[in-house]
């Protein structure tokens, strides 16, 4: 399935800035999320094709988040990239484990990024 519609959750106004004008400079559709619980109920009502989350958030965090919607029935299907400040190999390990299918640090490379999701579509 191609990926066309990108949700990116992320508490920090710059960061959303950021990652929406790459992704809309390739070609994406793009949906934000101020925070973990907004994420989810977009991701629900949306069912973009894919999901870039933040992990520092207040509230819900981006890990909780991604296991939530990783075993909702109608989010599951939708991959989860971590794109996060978190760089140790425990958060990477930890990610992957709540149901991310790649984890980034920032700050985020755009042709890092592209790449990932090309290689999802």
């Amino acid at each position: 399935m191609p990926i066309k519609k990108v949700l990116v959750v992320d508490d920090s106004p710059t960061e959303r800035y950021y990652l929406v004008d790459i992704l809309r400079k390739n070609g994406f559709l793009v949906e934000t999320a101020e925070n973990g619980d907004e994420g989810i109920v977009k991701a629900k009502a949306l069912r973009p094709d894919l999901i870039l989350m933040d992990v520092v958030m207040p509230g819900v965090n981006g890990f909780q988040v991604t296991r939530i919607l990783s075993r909702d029935e109608i989010t599951k299907d939708i991959p989860v990239i971590m794109c996060t400040s978190k760089g140790q190999e425990t958060d990477r390990v930890w990610g992957m484990r709540q149901g991310a299918v790649a984890y980034l640090v920032k700050p985020i490379v755009a042709e890092d990024l592209i790449g990932k999701i090309q290689g999802l579509g």
